[in-house]
């Protein structure tokens, strides 16, 4: 049954078919609180949902403008093509009043007419003009154009337009976000460890940090209140709560005084961190971020968070590296957890500790540099990035803002939907250029022709009927050769 509108689940479960939107066969397994999307197809279960989109709104319907636009817009390419064209015809019609002259005037003291003069010099005329018809030359790029952007919408690639396909197939450098790109952006919690001076055990370290972080809307902190849950253990009674803003939170539990933090909020507090120095180097060392808990100004422990990569991150990273692409790393998270992930996907070029505008300068000074950038990112604070790069992509699930400021959407977080993108891209304008490249070669051939310059050496003429087939045909074959983009298959890994 299909799914009428966009909505939020709010009751039940179910498997939701997505392949419409995704082009995943596999179906999606839905829990309260996930999106559902119109028309997608419930395939099992019964489930409750709250309308968030209807209309021109829904994800559907974003797709189809964006698709619409695509489609009828031009690239630079089609631009050159329509400069030519408006030489061409004055052009041809200039060559076929030369021919009908020539043979008018001169033809019948070269060789004998089949007609009289007048009569043969018109069909001269005529064949001419109709085999020069540019119609070949006209679809040559706007039929690969749509069939090349539909085939992408099928894959869940939306392109904005004809000019940013043609840009994505002279990319040279792809730079990622880590955040929510490269990683799910949801941070778990990896270990809890206990410090040897500490008198708690780990169930009760995680109920004081648990119960401190319950407080808080932190992302890290949300970690720890889900890995506390799921242990089946029990909150209390925080007192005194106070959120540090670039340290951590302090408050007090059942009258002892506690800190939870990072490593700054220690050494400001003046708690000794020595017995568990050894072991936040290790772990930092990892790419996880640490938080220490302390109790009445002894440390107890600490736990720490990672945020996991994302299941063929690692899979988009070495295709782009085989397709000559130079990979890079911009995020704003800590040296040391930047390289820790990008050690695990292979990525050299990492630039950390960067703001929103950072991400924009290193992009711009890449560009400067002479490279055709993308930018792939999902969130705010990556759209100033997406927007000042050669090609912005932009992941479905990221914000509004982000994929407005993209000039590609990719419906998936599936992160090989970016190599199979400029594959398409570079697939797509290989056919324009072959399409451009027969309905020149065949107006070179068929205009002499037509004009009669085989007629006094093999007696072949080319008849208006004829060359009206001629025409048809070099039209036929372009269109048919665009459509050949609809078996486009990424190639495999």
């Amino acid at each position: 049954e299909k799914i009428p509108v966009d909505g939020v689940l709010i009751e039940g479960q179910s498997s939701i078919d997505e392949s419409m939107l995704t082009g995943e066969s596999v179906p999606v397994e839905k829990n309260s609180g996930d999106e559902v999307i119109g028309a997608s197809l419930n395939k099992t279960g019964f489930f409750k949902f709250r309308v968030t989109r209807m209309g021109k709104d829904t994800v559907l319907a974003q797709i189809i403008q964006l698709v619409e636009q695509a489609q009828g817009s031009k690239a630079p390419v089609q631009r050159l093509a329509d400069k030519i064209a408006g030489v061409f015809v004055p052009t041809v019609i200039v060559l076929a009043l030369l021919a009908m002259a020539f043979w008018w005037g001169v033809g019948s003291s070269i060789v004998t007419l089949p007609a009289t003069p007048f009569l043969f010099a018109l069909m001269i005329f005529i064949s001419v003009m109709i085999i020069a018809c540019p119609c070949a030359l006209g679809l040559a790029t706007p039929t690969a154009i749509m069939v090349g952007t539909g085939k992408g919408a099928e894959m869940g690639i939306l392109i904005k337009s004809g000019e940013a396909l043609e840009q994505t197939e002279k990319l040279d450098t792809i730079i990622f976000d880590k955040t929510g790109t490269l990683t799910f952006g949801k941070p778990e919690v990896t270990d809890v460890l206990l410090s040897p001076a500490s008198v708690l055990d780990v169930d009760r370290l995680l109920v004081i940090a648990g119960s401190m972080e319950k407080q808080s809307e932190h992302p890290l902190a949300q970690a720890v209140v889900l890995e506390t849950k799921k242990r089946g253990l029990k909150f209390e009674t925080v007192s005194e709560f106070e959120a540090l803003p670039g340290f951590g939170v302090k408050g007090k539990v059942r009258n002892n005084d506690v800190l939870l933090g990072n490593i700054k909020l220690m050494r400001d507090q003046r708690i000794d961190i020595s017995p568990i120095s050894d072991d936040l180097e290790k772990l930092a060392d990892q790419g996880k971020t640490p938080m220490i808990l302390s109790v009445d100004g002894v440390v107890a422990g600490l736990i720490t968070t990672s945020d996991k990569l994302k299941p063929y991150a690692k899979e988009c990273v070495l295709r782009l590296k085989r397709m000559g692409m130079k990979v890079m790393m911009v995020t704003g998270d800590n040296q040391k957890t930047a390289l820790a992930v990008a050690q695990q996907l292979g990525i050299d070029d990492v630039i950390a500790d960067v703001l929103p505008s950072g991400k924009r300068d290193e992009i711009r000074k890449q560009i400067d540099g002479g490279s055709k950038v993308a930018m792939v990112g999902d969130g705010i604070n990556d759209a100033p990035a997406l927007a000042e790069s050669t090609v912005g992509m932009a992941l479905g699930s990221g914000t509004d803002v982000a994929m407005e400021a993209s000039d590609i959407t990719l419906v998936t977080s599936d992160l090989r939907i970016v190599p199979e993108a400029i594959e398409l891209s570079r697939k797509t304008l290989t056919k324009i250029r072959q399409n451009l490249f027969w309905a020149f070669f065949y107006n070179v051939i068929g205009i002499p022709i037509a004009a009669g310059v085989l007629y006094p050496f093999y007696g072949v003429l080319l008849k208006p009927i004829f060359a009206a087939v001629a025409m048809s045909l070099s039209s036929v074959s372009v269109v048919g050769n665009s459509l050949l983009l609809k078996r486009f298959s990424p190639s495999k890994f």
